[in-house]
């Protein structure tokens, strides 16, 4: 039998368990999944565990971790206990969701173009004109459709009570649903029993789905059926793996910067069968990088002349430039204000509480208020840039307030978080581990939504990172049909 003596509910007295009540019997959702549990052994999971390993190594999928000549490609971490999400709850977080990225595509259309929401006094003229993110060669432009963020990971965290809340947005490239593909068919080859015993709601079709939203936002000018092509900085991208696997799965071409030609007020991409015209590029680079003559000129990943074509309506560009206003953590503090301005609805999921240290007072009460607080680059992602209060020493605390000192507009902070907890393998049987979920928006002729998305898991005991460059791990999501 699998152990299980050092699993107690949540793991900490603030956290909620996914699986188990307070008193210890199994939330509906997860009662088949517990009398399962309880007939299976250390031997045999440790043995499931090296087939999952071995499954993934033959795909390839690996993360790179930047800055460690130790192990620049690594397997990413997989925890062998889905998630288990009840049909309620995922129709509540879908509502959710769908306001909220109706709320920002429509904010990102309104700032660069008669910023409404400015001139209303609901957000500050410098939070937009003078934020980093904001592309002033984008005022005035209608993408197709009027759609800026096509595809969006919106990341989302369960807490104390069981509530859930947005604790970030990510509209400029955001990575992942290729694990969450992955890990559904490791655990479909792993443990058909299970998923006889379940409806689950199934996710094998997001490549297509994101074909078809694609597709649907191609110039006006195209005729016929659109050409779609996947835009990689590389192989040494940590997420080259995902730009490969969607381009294979989507049956389109992969391409890099020197691929591609903009000519005759068109962009070509050179094949082995000859130039092939382009028109929609899913761009997995940064803004400044997409285009030399336009923005860096020092850049050897975009195509000179791409951005003036995107403007003349010859070429749609996926995510649009300049979305990266929309998830910049400085404006993620006034989501609320977006959804109520652009919908007159309140928010259906809460943000987490946050300190934009660029306002005085609050910026003195992060100073004031270290210990206690997680303090995040406006500008940062991956678990990069972070500070952790309670698990930081004093020097590390007494160096992050020099640094948000010097800079205070680059930081915000927020609560730490006793994020929920979901059963894991470990050594000894099965344990809590910290988690968050990452479910997977597509936009474009109409809003497409993946049933339950990435679950990443702190594999660390006590751990809240749950980001795999540090040292997170992933695991499948369910979501039960009715």
């Amino acid at each position: 039998m699998l152990k299980k003596q050092a699993y107690v509910a949540g793991g900490s007295p603030e956290a909620y368990d996914e699986m188990l009540q307070a008193d210890g019997t199994p939330r509906p959702q997860y009662a088949e999944l517990t009398q399962w549990l309880e007939g299976q052994t250390r031997e045999g999971f440790r043995h499931k565990q090296q087939e999952a390993d071995a499954i993934f190594r033959r795909s390839g999928i690996t993360f790179a971790v930047y800055g460690d000549a130790a192990a620049s490609e690594r397997l990413i971490p997989f925890d062998l206990i889905p998630r288990i999400l009840a049909a309620s709850e995922w129709r509540f977080l879908q509502r959710g969701i769908e306001q909220r990225v109706r709320a920002l595509n429509t904010f990102l259309y309104d700032i660069y173009h008669r910023q409404e929401i400015v001139r209303a006094g609901r957000i500050p003229a410098e939070m937009v004109t003078g934020n980093s993110a904001f592309l002033p060669e984008m005022m005035g432009f209608d993408p197709p459709r009027n759609v800026y963020a096509h595809i969006i990971g919106t990341d989302i965290v369960r807490t104390g009570a069981g509530g859930f809340f947005v604790l970030e947005d990510n509209l400029r490239t955001p990575s992942g649903v290729s694990y969450m593909l992955e890990n559904r068919e490791a655990m479909m080859r792993l443990f058909p029993e299970l998923f006889a015993a379940h409806r689950v709601a199934q996710i094998e079709q997001y490549p297509e789905l994101l074909r078809q939203t694609l597709e649907s936002v191609a110039p006006a000018q195209c005729d016929g059926d659109p050409t779609i092509a996947v835009l990689t900085p590389g192989m040494f991208n940590s997420a080259y793996f995902e730009h490969a696997f969607l381009a294979d799965q989507m049956g389109v071409e992969l391409v890099m910067g020197s691929d591609l030609i903009v000519e005759d007020g068109a962009l070509f991409m050179r094949t082995i069968r000859g130039r092939e015209q382009v028109h929609v590029l899913y761009r997995r680079i940064d803004d400044d990088f997409i285009d030399p003559l336009n923005f860096r000129a020092d850049s050897l990943l975009g195509v000179p002349g791409l951005f003036d074509l995107y403007r003349a309506g010859k070429v749609t560009l996926v995510n649009a430039p300049g979305t990266g206003i929309a998830d910049d953590k400085a404006i993620y503090a006034y989501v609320p204000e977006i959804i109520e301005f652009y919908t007159g609805e309140k928010p259906i999921l809460n943000n987490v509480p946050t300190f934009r240290c660029a306002v005085d007072d609050e910026c003195t009460h992060v100073l004031d208020n270290l210990q206690d607080l997680v303090v995040k680059e406006v500008h940062g992602s991956g678990g990069y840039g972070m500070l952790i209060g309670p698990h930081a020493s004093k020097t590390q605390r007494r160096e992050f307030a020099t640094r948000i000192q010097a800079n205070p507009g680059n930081y915000i902070a927020q609560p730490t978080l006793s994020l929920s907890t979901c059963p894991s393998f470990e050594s000894n049987g099965i344990g809590p581990r910290h988690v968050d979920l990452r479910p997977f928006v597509l936009i474009g002729d109409q809003i497409r939504i993946t049933p339950g998305g990435l679950t990443r898991v702190a594999l660390k005991k006590g751990s809240l990172v749950v980001n795999s460059s540090q040292g997170g791990g992933t695991k499948d999501t369910w979501v039960l049909e009715d």
